[in-house]
């Protein structure tokens, strides 16, 4: 988004580091858990600003693979929606507060760069496949079997290839959230 949209380096840096660690800054800060991991340990910004480089440099050749990249994100939100809830079972929260921020976690960063960046969060629109909802349906059952005597890194992984396929196969298939019921397209309010 930001060489798209002709940013400096300095530009290029923020949103990249805003969207790989947003998420995860935003779960640490609810938690209390200052500084959030991202501020202690040097590879989270080390990576991000990798990534960053490495797009400016290859970014015509890496636009070819928005696909891959796709599936690669995908992941990212099952790892990502998981991860966030069981860190904040961890610190004590009930299962539904965890699921909401792991979800927060997993979408986080995505969310806080399309605003930095003045545009509607991809989150919200109507033309966006399912992202949300497949990390929302998959964290609240790592907190319902929190509460049960299952075995948790079992059903965790299980529940991350779960939300992985889920949001794959939205991509592929074109699969939105239902909208308001009797909205016609296209007609803003008045």
């Amino acid at each position: 988004m930001a060489i798209a949209r002709d940013y400096d380096v300095v530009g290029i840096a923020v949103l990249a580091v805003v969207t790989a660690l947003g998420g995860g800054i935003l779960r640490g800060l609810v938690l209390g858990d200052t500084p959030p991991p991202a501020f202690t340990g040097w590879p989270y910004l080390v990576v991000a600003l990798a990534a960053a480089a490495v797009t400016s440099l290859a970014h015509p050749w890496l636009g070819r693979l928005t696909k891959t990249l796709l599936v690669f994100d995908a992941a990212g939100l099952g790892l990502f929606c998981v991860a966030g809830t069981e860190k904040a079972l961890d610190h004590g929260l009930g299962p539904v507060a965890a699921a909401l921020l792991g979800v927060a976690t997993a979408v986080g960063g995505g969310v806080l760069r399309d605003v930095l960046a003045r545009e509607t969060p991809a989150l919200f629109r109507a033309d966006s496949e399912l992202y949300a909802v497949p990390a929302l349906v998959g964290a609240q059952v790592v907190g319902i079997v929190s509460t049960s005597d299952a075995d948790s890194s079992a059903s965790s992984a299980a529940v991350a290839v779960a939300v992985f396929v889920v949001r794959v196969l939205a991509l592929q298939r074109h699969w939105r959230g239902p909208r308001a019921r009797g909205r016609r397209p296209g007609r803003r309010p008045s």
